[in-house]
């Protein structure tokens, strides 16, 4: 039900933009109709797209959908497959970076040194040698 309201909002929002645009109206059971149509068809396509990974999935023999899999449904739309892949790397990006903070967390809280400490100790020990 949120999400169906979320839709509706979203035509209204969308419906509100070209009246103002176009200089015309909307009346409310016409917004409706158009929300119940886009909701209808984002039904039977997100349906479809679950039937297009079972089959790659399948015949991959794999039972895990790849981000690869979603690149190859978007092969055909240049701006979704471009957007897939910008989002495909920002999250790649993040997770690395979470696995950073997660790795320097564990080693610190082992009394391991983080790298600036390990590198600060190396010069200390340098400059010891040097005098």
């Amino acid at each position: 039900q949120r999400l169906k309201a979320a839709v509706h909002y979203t035509v209204g929002c969308l419906c509100q933009d070209v009246a103002e645009d176009k200089d015309m109206q909307f009346s409310k059971q016409t917004i409706a109709a158009i929300s119940e149509i886009t909701f209808r068809q984002c039904a039977n396509v997100g349906k479809h797209i679950k039937g297009c990974f079972f089959i790659l999935c399948r015949h991959a023999k794999r039972s895990t959908v790849t981000t690869e899999d979603v690149k190859l449904l978007a092969r055909r739309s240049n701006s979704l497959l471009k957007y897939i892949t910008q989002k495909s790397e920002e999250l790649a990006s993040s997770n690395m970076e979470q696995k950073e903070k997660k790795k320097k967390k564990s080693s610190a809280a082992k009394g391991g040194r983080t790298s600036g400490e390990q590198e600060a100790a190396v010069t200390e020990s340098e400059d010891s040698n040097m005098a």
